[in-house]
């Protein structure tokens, strides 16, 4: 760790927990501390590292694009840009992007965008339904989404036009329904929520109640989205389409992108209603443009499907193992183990210090999320220290 906690102390804002370690380099699953031990991150900059530390075709592209066009703004074309728009248009039900910079950008990007439609052709409804315990990010918009109170709270009068019912519950989205309501605002699994997974026919039969009632049906895919779940969207495991879609988190592979996708339908942002600065730079749609390759060419695909497989399986002999495991819930690469007390946060510390790195998401929910290049061998060690940690904790 050396001196760095205490620099930082003195510069930087405190706005979050860090854990003792200072991360100097990775490569695929593993990173290692400013001290040389190594650790198998299954946080992966939590679901962003898709392709693995210091991917070495990702990390050619950027060095590439870094030394060719970095960044230009919007006021010009750039083929990059336009190349990733083209795959993630021809690779989902979607018609239209917009590009920015995180998962908080694209869902401000999809409150405005749902809102204009809203108003335009629902007679000037702006109301958005959004479930308690959802995340859309921490700007004013986003947090204003966001069903979590102790997010809200300490910033003043929130903006209005947001309702909040129980995720997992079709017939209160029913009774939410006014005609104020322009749109309806999910996860389809809710991620920092504790992975929460709905009933398998939720978002078909809400997909169904926003189509019956004219309004749109957003779904915030910035981290299931990328083939985090096992397809690349998870909306295909339900069947279904959204209107909307944002998306971030694994798209950049560790740069950092966001985007907005929408239908023509309600594709109405004219030139001036939005914009960003660096959104859709050369060098982050150069990289998003390889992960999405990887991810529809390279095999990355059918690697999280086998491994999501076997880490569902080994999570799940933990609950047989383990007093002090309930269940694990999840798809694909993004999955928990739920504990029986809140322990969480000591079964972190302890996993770290054996070297694995873990997010305790609630105090009695461990996330899993390794990079989508994860190896059988490296889910294995991983469950094998998760074993022993939770072998210590009940004995101690």
């Amino acid at each position: 760790m050396g001196d760095i906690p205490a620099r930082e102390a003195t510069v930087h804002m405190n706005t979050g927990r860090r854990q003792p370690l200072t991360l100097v380099r990775g490569q695929g699953t593993r990173v290692w501390d400013d001290e040389g031990k190594s650790y198998l991150d299954f946080i992966a900059g939590i679901a962003v590292v898709s392709l693995g530390h210091a991917n070495p075709g990702l990390a050619e592209v950027i060095a590439k694009q870094a030394s060719t066009l970095l960044q230009v703004s919007n006021l010009f074309y750039t083929e990059p840009q336009i190349e990733l728009a083209e795959l993630l248009v021809q690779h989902s039900a979607l018609d239209r992007v917009f590009f920015c910079n995180s998962g908080a950008e694209a869902n401000e990007g999809a409150i405005k965008l749902a809102r204009k439609w809203g108003i335009l052709n629902r007679n000037g409804a702006y109301e958005i339904i959004a479930t308690h315990n959802g995340f859309h990010g921490r700007t004013l918009g986003s947090v204003a989404a966001t069903g979590t109170p102790r997010y809200r709270d300490p910033f003043g009068p929130m903006i209005p036009g947001f309702v909040f019912v129980d995720y997992d519950d079709v017939e209160a989205i029913k009774a939410a329904t006014t005609p104020q309501t322009a749109a309806v605002l999910l996860e389809p699994i809710q991620g920092e929520g504790g992975v929460n997974v709905p009933a398998p026919d939720y978002l078909r039969r809400v997909r169904d109640w926003c189509d019956e009632q004219g309004i749109l049906l957003i779904l915030d895919e910035v981290q299931t989205g990328t083939g985090r779940t096992g397809t690349l969207w998870a909306y295909e495991q339900a069947g279904i389409e959204p209107d909307i879609m944002t998306l971030a988190k694994g798209l950049g592979g560790g740069v950092p992108i966001g985007a907005v996708l929408s239908k023509e339908a309600c594709s109405v942002f004219e030139p001036g209603d939005h914009g960003s600065t660096y959104s859709g730079n050369p060098l982050v749609t150069a990289a998003g443009k390889y992960v999405i390759q990887q991810l529809t060419e390279g095999g990355v695909l059918e690697n999280v499907q086998e491994r999501s497989g076997q880490l569902e399986q080994r999570l799940a002999g933990l609950e047989d193992r383990s007093p002090l495991v309930s269940g694990q819930r999840g798809a694909g690469l993004l999955r928990a183990l739920v504990l029986t007390s809140d322990i969480a946060a000591e079964v972190a510390t302890k996993a770290m210090g054996r070297g694995l790195l873990v997010n305790p998401v609630r105090p009695n929910v461990v996330r899993f999320m390794p990079p989508l290049t994860v190896t059988a061998a490296e889910i294995d060690e991983a469950v094998d220290i998760i074993d022993a940690v939770l072998t210590e904790v009940a004995a101690g």
